[in-house]
């Protein structure tokens, strides 16, 4: 029953947005769109399918994303072309970098086709996502259409924890080859993403770093999060990312490093013997909604001004009628001016319960 009340829950949430109206947008005299808190519009994070082919308990769980799961149709999807044009658009309002997202961004058919899209926008920093299974056979074909960067998913070296927490059977080595193969294709450094849960995977912590210590990768520790309402997300299932550091630190010593640009997400760690760095993602304890410069767009057009959102804005209908850019241009800084998301500093365990969006719909 489940399965088949969520997809409506996206599909109506937007009623408000039904007419399509333009949000009131003052143009600021100097250039750059700002939200309530004055935070300017840098990053954009696409999601170009709501489909997976692993079912991670702390982002699609089985027992709600199983066999009879709606997932859109096609027709639903934002086109490369409404994406590409969106991206043009934006970069009009200061938007820096794109990254791809999904649900897994490698199963949208052609992928590639849409990275030499947005590749061709002069001054835009695009990345991608992934969990690594589809990676070592279109490493090369990512990097040729214009690819530069990847992030790739992995939660664990123990082929058993991993496997509990992707849910499909898939063994480590496989994203390892990718991995290998994203290096081997240019793909550097390449980014791994690992979210810690307790009780699940914080034995793997230290292992992780020393693997990949001085191999040019940056690992990534990410707090397990209250995105969407089905993760089953507890407060005492998050490993804090001070604790991370500590373990990590007990074993290798780190030393505290200058962010790469304000509004970076994870606080950098180096290795005080130069072996490289890791880095860890603390949205639960210690809340970085100040410095947040990131906009989503959902598979399905909805713009989402917080990772944690339970209303999103009908961009896709706009980009299907009539109106020019200007109007698409004054619609989306329309919605960056009245935002006033700060989620994560005031989370409790009432908005925790929210019935927010899913992750697969709008990425990470």
């Amino acid at each position: 029953m489940i399965s088949r009340v969520i997809p409506r829950v996206f599909k109506l949430v937007d009623h408000r947005s039904a007419g399509v109206p333009v949000p009131i947008y003052d143009r600021p005299a100097d250039g750059v769109v700002r939200d309530k808190l004055g935070r300017p519009l840098r990053d954009l994070r696409i999601s170009v399918t709501d489909r997976c082919n692993f079912r991670c308990v702390y982002c699609m769980p089985r027992e709600v994303f199983g066999r009879d799961y709606a997932f859109l149709e096609h027709a639903e999807l934002l086109t490369f072309e409404e994406i590409a044009r969106t991206v043009r658009i934006l970069r009009g309002h200061g938007i820096e970098k794109v990254r791809l997202t999904g649900g897994e961004p490698l199963l949208r058919r052609n992928i590639e086709a849409l990275i030499e899209m947005l590749a061709a926008i002069p001054g835009l920093d695009l990345t991608l996502t992934t969990n690594g299974s589809l990676l070592k056979k279109k490493a090369q074909s990512l990097f040729d259409a214009g690819l530069k960067r990847i992030s790739v998913s992995l939660d664990s070296l123990d082929d058993a924890i991993f496997k509990a927490m992707n849910d499909a059977d898939f063994p480590v080595h496989k994203v390892l080859d990718g991995i290998d193969a994203a290096s081997a294709a240019g793909l550097r450094p390449v980014k791994i993403n690992m979210v810690v849960k307790r009780g699940v995977n914080e034995g793997s912590i230290v292992p992780m770093a020393r693997h990949f210590r001085g191999s040019g990768h940056i690992l990534r520790f990410i707090e397990f999060m209250d995105v969407g309402h089905t993760n089953g997300w507890r407060m005492e299932n998050v490993v804090a990312s001070a604790e991370v550091v500590e373990m990590v630190g007990a074993q290798f010593p780190l030393l505290a490093a200058e962010a790469n640009y304000p509004g970076e997400v994870a606080a950098r760690w180096k290795y005080a013997d130069g072996a490289g760095e890791i880095g860890v993602v603390s949205s639960v304890t210690q809340a970085f909604c100040r410095d947040c410069t990131r906009l989503r767009l959902s598979t399905d057009g909805k713009l989402y001004t917080c990772l944690f959102g339970t209303q999103g804005r009908d961009l896709r209908a706009i980009l299907r009628s009539d109106r020019d850019d200007e109007a698409i241009s004054r619609f989306v800084a329309g919605v960056w001016q009245s935002r006033d998301d700060r989620y994560s500093e005031i989370r409790t365990a009432q908005t925790a319960g929210l019935e927010k969006v899913e992750m697969s719909y709008i990425g990470g």
